[in-house]
């Protein structure tokens, strides 16, 4: 087990998983710009390590995931200063989003405002049963702006989003898995245990083919058909020249688990 601590952020690694948690109880992991640049710092730990094949984002405690950003950090920001956080923020979740590993967000409380945000930009979302959502920036006279906007609609379409935008309401765990926004619901207490078992499942896949996966969602999400369809026929075609593919069609005609080399 590997354990290194930021100032606002927990770095632990062991049985193949990272977790980064963000620890900031007493702000209910409020995120300000120094919580995230150490998220990143901490992504880039599980990047480089070998032994780690799934990295889970959660927050400390059972009360907040993350709920939302810094106010106190905002409040006294020019449009300008604004922007170029919003800027810094989009980069910085993109590095989730874009990471070749595995990335899950455990909810395991509040996700709200730049905590929804921060789920969003995770590959899958597990949550607890106690965990709600929301972007309630419009209550402060701001909208979303470390991405909410647009992901928020991809993952469960344009009209709900907009609702939920606009409005500022917030929703439970079992309404987020209803409408796409969530991938399971855990009882409250049962989070970890469920997030292991699905990081289980991942480890035993081929992670030269997690990471082609990922880049074919999304990076080919966001461009036209074609396009995309070129994307995913070029990343097939790299995955035939892997070890692990060779393995995995082998270890099917002789009808056994595959062992993944990772090569």
């Amino acid at each position: 087990m590997t354990q290194q601590s930021f100032s606002n952020v927990l770095y632990e690694s062991g049985d193949g998983n990272a977790w980064i948690t963000v620890n900031r109880p007493d702000k209910l992991n409020a995120l300000d710009r120094a919580t995230v640049a150490e998220i990143v710092s901490a992504l880039e730990l599980a990047e480089k390590d070998a032994q780690v094949r799934v990295i889970v984002v959660t927050g400390t405690g059972d009360k907040a995931f993350v709920a939302g950003a810094d106010i106190k950090e905002m409040s006294s920001m020019t449009a300008a200063r604004a922007q170029e956080y919003s800027r810094f923020l989009h980069s910085s979740l993109r590095r989730l989003e874009r990471s070749t590993k595995p990335v899950v967000a455990a909810v395991n409380g509040f996700a709200l405002g730049g905590g929804c945000e921060l789920a969003m930009a995770c590959h899958v979302r597990l949550a607890s049963a106690s965990a709600s959502f929301g972007q309630p920036e419009v209550n402060l006279g701001l909208i979303p702006g470390a991405g909410g906007t647009q992901r928020l609609q991809r993952l469960v379409g344009r009209g709900r989003a907009m609702e939920l935008i606009l409005s500022g309401d917030r929703i439970d765990a079992e309404e987020a898995l209803r409408i796409g926004l969530v991938n399971k619901v855990f009882p409250a207490g049962q989070l970890r245990e469920g997030v292991e078992a699905f990081a289980k499942t991942l480890k035993k896949k081929s992670p030269i083919a997690l990471a082609r996966a990922i880049e074919a969602v999304v990076e080919g999400g966001e461009v036209a058909l074609e396009e995309g369809l070129r994307m995913e026929s070029a990343l097939f075609g790299l995955c035939f020249a892997t070890e692990d593919m060779r393995e995995g069609t082998k270890a099917f005609l002789e009808k056994r688990k595959p062992e993944f080399p990772g090569q």
